[in-house]
């Protein structure tokens, strides 16, 4: 067989350097074209982590018994001879900066799972990676000296042997190699304080939907490589939670992934990613100033808390529970009867033209349906309607001071989705009915094993916005630093003085927490939000002249109308028979149960980042506690691959 000359360019010899010509056949592999390439080059050092990258067709030749021909290269083939792990700097979702190595070679996916295996981050499934946002060229200048910020080096972190070493106190090894290693640990662990007002500014906020449908644009394909994306060594990239369904928060290891979380969540509240009440930004302002108090003051009973105490008092818990949950009789009734509600609640309908007009009716709730009556005496006859709340959008409309219980219903119907209000008494009718709502959305009754944690929390999330008058505390405007605790809108509303003793009050309900539990408790409010979960993207509805806006939740997908921002239809993924992707005309179309089919183009967005979104929350719900801490890789990319499925 005819041999040929095949020109490399070897990355570590310099920009200056010629490539070195090595003699091959089309029958040569690519295992033996590296060892020549090797034995070229005269250095001595260790290649195992280099590899060649075919430049003209954007490809890892990462298959070494692969040949040449099997590639389809040939003599004018542009190969570069490169190290498969390079420095980037990511950003955390605490906004600090790290430089570390990341994988150029493997899918985004894995180089994640291995980003995160670094950082001590469980169920890196839920992370991913971002572009960051483009930046003005005079802003660039502007910014350049901001550059010099304190940034963690901590390239030198390898995983020995794919395993993850931990120290005693639960921290990987090379963690503990140096002082500047350790604080580096500390950036991941410990919340970050002290934002300025002039940091804030800088930072992107989303004024609209479209606004923050640009965010969701800039995420990576997770099925192809960094350098086949475009990106190069010492490149920024952002790490953040894109997946909103945290599987298995264990506080005892996640350490790391709470308070990135935490970070995420703290941030979307401040830059007004995600809707709050006025009520509901007290809360969250106290947990956070109760968060910096607690790390600022460091808790030694708490870092040095005995691990096998720890351990007992969680197996005596989960003990509880499995005996609260074994009562036979308990477990015959469930199955032969379902709890059902019946109470007096005001109900209104809007319709165009009338003011806000509750009437008092008679109203049961079975299964996952709620019928109303006039009173109770006329439950034997006709209800006057009955909603089945399969699909619908549950809603609260709360204001704890001014004793108002309402739930906003958005119930799918052919037309679209009709609103109802429900108007409660009090916080545990309020509960109740809230509960079985959330659950019959999702098609689940009252017989539900989560029925009663769901009245619990949100119980507990109503007793967190509770005016508490009568322990005063005693602290100076000058300790809290009110512009890194509420977003810029309650900033403006109120001066400093008057949101330091709102702040105080709502801060004597969590006031008891230890650190991890408050930054769990900020996190279970911040999921409790209505908005929580969605991301958007701007489509075209097939069939329709305008842009619309689409969100996509761990359960569901929501059509939003772009100019007033109103849910107009909500489908569930339980209801979903296939999804495909035309990749021509960049167009994703979804066939549902009763024959209804959702076609849709994107328009700020690739459509294969919504086709890795739709997948990836299904791919989520297959995990499981009894599951090994493998992840099934093959699954997420099948799911989320499309025409590039590996």
């Amino acid at each position: 067989m005819a041999s040929w000359d095949l020109n490399i360019t070897v990355e570590d010899l310099g920009p200056e350097a010629d490539p070195i010509t090595i003699r091959v056949t089309g029958e040569t592999h690519i295992g033996g074209v590296i060892l020549q390439a090797v034995d070229k080059i005269e250095i001595k050092k260790n290649w195992s982590d280099h590899a060649l990258w075919w430049e003209q067709k954007k490809q890892w030749l990462i298959k070494t018994n692969w040949t040449l021909d099997k590639y389809g290269i040939l003599a004018d083939a542009k190969l570069l001879f490169t190290p498969q792990h390079k420095p980037i700097y990511l950003t955390l979702p605490n906004m600090k900066t790290i430089r570390m190595k990341a994988s150029f070679s493997n899918p985004v996916f894995k180089t994640v799972i291995e980003i995160c295996k670094i950082l001590n981050l469980r169920h890196p499934e839920e992370l991913s990676l971002l572009r960051p946002p483009e930046e003005k060229e005079k802003k660039k200048k502007r910014d350049k000296d901001d550059t010099a910020e304190d940034i963690c080096d901590i390239t030198e972190a390898t995983l020995s042997g794919g395993l993850n070493q931990q120290l005693s106190n639960g921290m990987p090894a090379y963690f503990a190699d140096s002082p500047e290693m350790e604080s580096c640990y500390k950036l991941l662990t410990l919340s970050q304080i002290n934002m300025t007002p002039e940091m804030m500014a800088k930072m992107f906020r989303p004024s609209s939907l479209s606004d923050k449908s640009l965010i969701n644009s800039r995420w990576l394909d997770s099925s192809r490589s960094l350098l086949t994306q475009g990106f190069k060594e010492n490149d920024k990239l952002s790490l953040r939670f894109k997946y909103y369904c945290f599987f298995d928060l264990e506080p005892k290891y996640d350490i790391v992934r709470i308070n990135q979380l935490y970070e995420q969540a703290r941030w979307a509240i401040l830059l007004e990613e995600i809707e709050c009440t006025e009520e509901e930004m007290m809360v969250f302002a106290a947990l956070q100033y109760h968060i910096n108090k607690q790390e600022v003051s460091g808790d030694p009973a708490e870092a040095h808390r005995d691990q096998g105490l720890d351990d007992l008092e969680s197996a005596l818990s989960s003990l509880e529970v499995k005996l609260e949950g074994s009562n036979p009789s308990d477990v015959l009734d469930s199955i032969t009867t379902i709890p059902e509600l019946k109470d007096n609640l005001k109900i209104f309908r809007p319709k165009r033209l009338t003011l806000k007009g509750y009437k008092q009716y008679w109203v049961i709730f079975k299964e996952t349906s709620i019928s109303y009556y006039k009173s109770k005496e006329d439950v034997l006859g006709e209800p006057i309607q009955e909603m089945n709340l399969k699909g619908c959008e549950v809603v609260p409309d709360v204001n704890v001071s001014g004793q108002k219980f309402c739930i906003k219903l958005l119930v799918p119907s052919p037309e679209g989705m009709n609103e109802v209000y429900l108007r409660c008494d009090s916080e545990q009718q309020y509960a109740n009915w809230m509960a079985a709502c959330r659950l019959a959305a999702k098609g689940k009754t009252m017989a539900d094993s989560t029925y009663q944690s769901e009245v619990q929390n949100i119980l507990s999330f109503l007793k967190l916005q509770k005016a508490n008058p009568s322990s005063q505390q005693s602290a100076n405007a000058e300790t809290i630093n009110t512009h890194s605790l509420v977003s810029p809108r309650y900033q403006k509303k109120f001066k400093a003085k008057q949101l330091t003793p709102r702040i105080l009050e709502a801060h004597q309900n969590v006031a008891q927490l230890s650190l991890m539990e408050a930054k769990m408790k900020f996190i279970q409010t911040w999921q409790s939000l209505p908005d929580f979960g969605l991301s958007y993207f701007v489509v075209r509805f097939k069939g329709c002249r305008k842009d619309e806006i689409l969100g996509i939740a761990n359960n569901r997908m929501v059509r939003i109308d772009l100019s007033v921002g109103d849910v107009v239809k909500t489908w569930r993924y339980n209801n979903m028979r296939q999804w495909n992707v035309n990749w021509d005309i960049q167009q994703v179309a979804i066939e549902f149960d009763e024959n209804i089919n959702v076609a849709f183009s994107c328009v700020t967005a690739n459509c294969k980042i919504v086709h890795e979104y739709i997948g990836g929350y299904i791919f989520m719900s297959t995990r499981s506690k009894d599951q090994n801490e493998t992840l099934n890789q093959e699954l997420f990319h099948k799911l989320t691959g499309g025409h590039e499925a590996l």
